[in-house]
């Protein structure tokens, strides 16, 4: 029997998602422990929904164990719930640093994957969420009508028909740009390597979330750039007002950032944050490169608009790709560049020429023929209910202390322990029954937040994703028990929730 099981169809019910909705009300403290929730008419007539799916979906909440009924007086969240404590703003050191990423790290970014027995630590979703067998069939036409395509380089910017579609596609969130403005790159990690080198120079100050993901911390070590961290909340993304005091020196040259759904965090920035940001960087003449790659991750209501959507001046470069929604094997990316456009078509024909043009026009075809949304909407429902899975059983699991913020979109979460857990510790007693995760001294360039994880849920949730939790909460109790005092395991992690 196969490890992947099929993905339940409960998230795509009414009830499930009220329930969702409300569950994280209450994780985030909007919904209080002891507070009375809406009677059963009162919220059915306020959702315009049936009574039996109010009723479905508090006893939904009821077997996670976040709400409990009381006899002639309604439901109200439980006192005695293991809720997740109200995340904070992140507090990372006020000086710019060179990355080094530390030796005893590295062994990590090395793992086999292949000999783990759950894997919560890389951000790539399982096989079987992707279309595969349609890639398939497209590409086997591709090559099989124009055999001499796998002869050819293909022209530096991309195919113009899938840029056609990536323009057109961005109308829906506002994106005003023309098919001539959108460049094809290996992935989105080459659009943001090629932004970086097209407005900065080694010595550089670029400011980043923090934490941020380590593979833009690497690409900034590898182009001897530094870093500088800025204060982050888990719900609303980068501190506008901590960014303003940072750049008032002239000193920044460029800011990286993740204003949807960013990796590590799971943050998501107000519409009103981000065109502060993308006001505050153009008047003072600093480029925005904007990673926007989970952007179609969302849970609820429409697509979050990226920052570009409020750029008026050509001040953002928006990179993004297909790796995470589509297809990973293709490594499929674009950037806008906006003003320096030219600059980085200049580096991608210097760098990498092309970008394959075979796998170019079989993700051209999958948007033409108009499955994309379809699945689009069937991965979201998957995602939302491996991270569902994964949060339930953080909670009940975990050390009571634990802190975590549960994100509106993506797949990736971010967990604060109690200060005395190192999670490189955790992760060492982790690997030795096939568990991984992400420690959190990679997501800073100053080594902190030792005392926290990223958790990825990337797999549909089964029996072993639960008991390998359960598992990683015994060897949280374990490093609690041993009394490790502060003294003997420094953690450097402020507290984010």
């Amino acid at each position: 029997m196969s490890d992947f099981a099929t993905p339940r169809r409960k998230a795509d019910t009414l009830y499930f998602q009220l329930a969702e909705e409300l569950a994280q009300a209450i994780a985030s403290g909007l919904l209080k422990r002891g507070e009375k929730l809406p009677s059963i008419r009162k919220l059915s007539t306020q959702r315009q929904v049936s009574l039996s799916t109010v009723m479905e979906a508090y006893r939904e909440l009821e077997d996670r164990g976040l709400i409990e009924a009381r006899p002639q007086s309604g439901f109200y969240v439980c006192n005695a719930a293991q809720l997740f404590k109200a995340p904070a703003l992140t507090q990372p050191p006020s000086a710019p640093r060179e990355v080094v990423t530390p030796a005893a790290l590295w062994p990590y970014h090395a793992s086999d994957i292949h000999k783990l027995k759950v894997d919560f630590g890389f951000a790539v979703l399982s096989p079987e969420l992707f279309p595969i067998q349609q890639l398939q069939r497209l590409l086997a036409q591709i090559t099989r009508y124009q055999p001499r395509i796998l002869a050819e380089y293909g022209k530096p910017p991309g195919d113009m028909e899938l840029r056609r579609h990536i323009a057109r596609r961005a109308l829906a969130w506002g994106g005003h740009f023309e098919a001539e403005d959108v460049l094809i790159t290996h992935g989105c990690i080459e659009a943001l390597n090629l932004c970086l080198r097209a407005v900065t120079k080694p010595g550089d100050v670029v400011a980043i979330e923090s934490p941020t993901y380590f593979g833009l911390l690497q690409i900034l070590e590898s182009f001897q750039l530094k870093a500088l961290e800025i204060p982050t909340h888990p719900q609303t993304g980068i501190s506008i007002e901590a960014l303003e005091l940072a750049t008032r020196n002239d000193q920044v040259k460029a800011c990286l950032l993740i204003p949807n759904f960013s990796n590590p965090l799971g943050s998501l920035m107000p519409d009103e944050n981000k065109k502060r940001l993308v006001e505050l960087l153009a008047s003072r003449d600093i480029p925005l490169i904007e990673d926007d790659i989970y952007g179609e991750f969302y849970r609820h209501g429409n697509r979050p608009r990226p920052a570009k959507a409020f750029d008026t001046s050509d001040n953002v470069m928006l990179c993004s790709s297909f790796t995470k929604v589509l297809a990973p094997g293709m490594r499929i990316g674009w950037v806008v560049g906006g003003k320096w456009t030219r600059a980085i078509e200049k580096l991608k024909f210097i760098n990498t020429y092309s970008t394959p043009l075979h796998s170019q026009q079989t993700i051209s075809r999958f948007l033409e023929n108009g499955g994309y949304d379809h699945h689009l909407r069937r991965l979201r429902r998957a995602v939302a209910e491996q991270v569902d899975g994964a949060v339930d059983a953080i909670r009940r699991y975990f050390p009571a202390d634990t802190r975590l913020n549960v994100p509106q979109g993506g797949f990736a979460l971010w967990v604060e322990l109690p200060e005395a857990i190192n999670t490189r510790e955790l992760l060492d007693l982790a690997l030795v029954e096939g568990i991984s995760f992400a420690p959190g001294e990679l997501f800073s360039p100053s080594h902190s937040y030792q005392n926290c994880m990223r958790i990825c849920c990337v797999e549909a949730w089964t029996t072993k994703h639960e008991r390998a939790i359960q598992r990683l909460g015994e060897f949280c109790q374990q490093l609690l028990d041993r009394g490790r005092a502060p003294d003997r395991v420094q953690s450097a992690a402020q507290p984010i929730g």
